[in-house]
């Protein structure tokens, strides 16, 4: 799932290459195509939605640092926005006193609900 977006999101940004400065035109397309593969890997419209409201308010208009490219850019804004989403900071699992502790895993099929499992369990086995 993950290297389908990637190679999604490495093709918008191949696109952009070459300008000097990210005009909203530039910045609609790429977003359209961003929407587009998140959207095919089955995420929430809002989430979407609202990503993508973000990423372009950052990046119209935004002037190219002289080491980056726009796709570098977009890419930085994009990640940024990803993480502000995601969360930056990872938190601990509260683990019961008394085991067993009990987790839910949820997910699409083939997302790796059962692969994190396994490591989960082999992680706090004692």
């Amino acid at each position: 799932m993950f290297e389908n977006i990637s190679d999604k999101l490495e093709s918008i940004f191949k696109k952009l290459k070459g300008k000097g400065l990210l005009n909203e035109e530039d910045v609609e397309v790429a977003l359209k195509e961003i929407r587009l593969a998140l959207l095919e890997a089955d995420v929430n419209f809002r989430v979407v939605k609202d990503l993508i409201g973000k990423i372009k308010a950052k990046a119209v208009g935004k002037e190219v640092l002289e080491s980056l490219t726009p796709g570098q850019q977009i890419i930085k804004i994009v990640n940024d926005e990803l993480c502000e989403l995601l969360g930056k900071s990872s938190s601990k699992i509260a683990l019961s006193p008394n085991p067993p502790t009990i987790i839910m895993m949820v997910g699409l099929h083939g997302s790796g609900k059962t692969t994190t499992s396994a490591k989960l369990a082999r992680l706090f086995k004692k």
